[in-house]
């Protein structure tokens, strides 16, 4: 039996709820710089699969590569890292 790979896990903010069971999540790192030697801020945004409904705007939360599960849904959400101290709990 053939072994998965291992899948690519990044942690970000949500940045958008709006869509049903998807949410959007901003990962940012830095990357040095070839020439200056300078640490650049980089950021990228990833659709994640969120079948409860759970993420609220502001969360910080840890997503994790998976099949394509739509034209550019390729990402799940695994857990809540963290809730912002206001969010409200609409649970």
């Amino acid at each position: 039996m053939q072994e998965r790979g291992v899948r690519k896990i990044r942690k970000g903010v949500v940045t958008s709820n709006k869509m049903d069971k998807t949410i959007v999540v901003k990962v940012e790192g830095l990357k040095l710089h070839s020439r200056y030697q300078k640490y650049i801020k980089r950021s990228k945004e990833f659709k994640a699969h969120d079948p409860n409904n759970e993420c609220q705007m502001g969360d910080i939360v840890e997503i994790m590569e998976t099949r394509p599960l739509s034209k550019t849904k390729r990402w799940r959400f695994v857990k809540l890292i963290e809730r912002p101290i206001g969010a409200a709990d609409n649970s």
